[in-house]
């Protein structure tokens, strides 16, 4: 199809006649990973349709567009396998333990905006304005909300050690 004795053919038939059938079939037999196969076929066959004009005129349209998907997979391959090499060589992330079970179950009862500003108050220790960037919202808005918060936490633990008591 297409090629220099060939009549050149539109984009549009030219995919539909050998994206899944040979492409996609083809590299995957090579790649042996679906997932990777159909990314580097859809970039490669996006490559194609911008210089169109140029690769139908090609011997083998076929055989330049394969070639583009061959090269995407080589390149995420050796990016996967690099980072993979980067990741062994770091150093574990610390283990931060849970805030206490009790307390936690307490505080997960919260709304969640309730609940997010707690967490990053008093677990993360942000200020309020670093509160009001991470969940955008105003300062305002936040200083209203964990006071909301603190008010509903007194009333969560009050009822907790009223229930405590009367067991």
């Amino acid at each position: 199809m297409g090629g220099v004795d060939a009549q050149p053919i539109d984009f549009e038939t030219w995919y539909l006649a050998s994206h899944s059938r040979l492409l996609v079939g083809s590299l995957l037999l090579v790649t042996g990973d679906l997932d990777l196969t159909r990314d580097a076929v859809d970039e490669a066959c996006t490559r194609a349709f911008a210089q169109w004009e140029k690769v139908r005129l090609m011997e083998s349209p076929m055989g330049w567009t394969f070639r583009v998907a061959l090269n995407v997979t080589r390149r995420r391959q050796r990016r996967a396998t690099m980072e993979r090499k980067l990741l062994r060589r770091e150093a574990p992330a610390p283990f931060v333990p849970p805030p206490g079970s009790e307390a936690w179950d307490v505080v997960a009862r919260l709304p969640v905006r309730q609940r997010t500003a707690v967490v990053l108050r008093h677990v993360a220790d942000l200020t309020q304005e670093e509160i009001a960037t991470a969940m955008g919202i105003t300062r305002n808005t936040v200083a209203s909300t964990l006071a909301d918060a603190h008010d509903r936490l007194r009333v969560l633990l009050t009822d907790a050690e009223v229930e405590r008591r009367d067991a």
